[in-house]
């Protein structure tokens, strides 16, 4: 699985500026909502449902959220860029400014797991991080997210 398949046109988005972590929780599900032709209640409620279980925020400035969705026919996902980072009680207590929202269909097992994988092995390295934050727009981000060396690897 490679992040390209995961993203699709309109999947990156920068300039949010969320207050805190619920405000972002909130953007980013109905920003995904508009893709997905899902209510955005349903994904903010599997979103929260999630990071009621433990944050999602990984470290390094980047969190994860991710949820199962019925009625979502693909694994899908979407990266935001915030223009400033915000408390998101990550592990390392380090704010978050880059987000990338996992949606999996309820049926959806194993590749959910790979999906999340592939995430967090290409978010995890700092020249990957470093090289998003100073993309200059929405296409730069997208182009560095597709060229990043995939592993087909769970």
């Amino acid at each position: 699985m490679i992040l390209e398949d995961l993203l699709k046109g309109g999947a990156v988005q920068t300039g949010l500026r969320p207050a805190g972590k619920k405000q972002a929780l909130h953007l980013i599900s109905h920003r995904a909502a508009e893709s997905c032709l899902l209510p955005a209640d349903e994904i903010l409620n599997a979103i929260l449902e999630r990071e009621s279980l433990a944050s999602t925020g990984v470290g390094g400035g980047v969190a994860i959220p991710h949820a199962r969705c019925a009625g979502l026919d693909e694994i899908t996902g979407f990266f935001f860029r915030l223009d400033n980072p915000i408390d998101f009680e990550a592990i390392d207590d380090a704010p978050v400014d880059l987000i990338f929202l996992l949606l999996t269909p309820d049926e959806e097992g194993s590749a959910h797991l790979r999906a999340l994988a592939q995430v967090s092995r290409v978010l995890r390295r700092p020249d990957v991080r470093d090289k998003i934050r100073n993309a200059p727009d929405e296409a730069a981000i997208m182009a560095l997210l597709y060229d990043e060396p995939q592993s087909n690897a769970a």
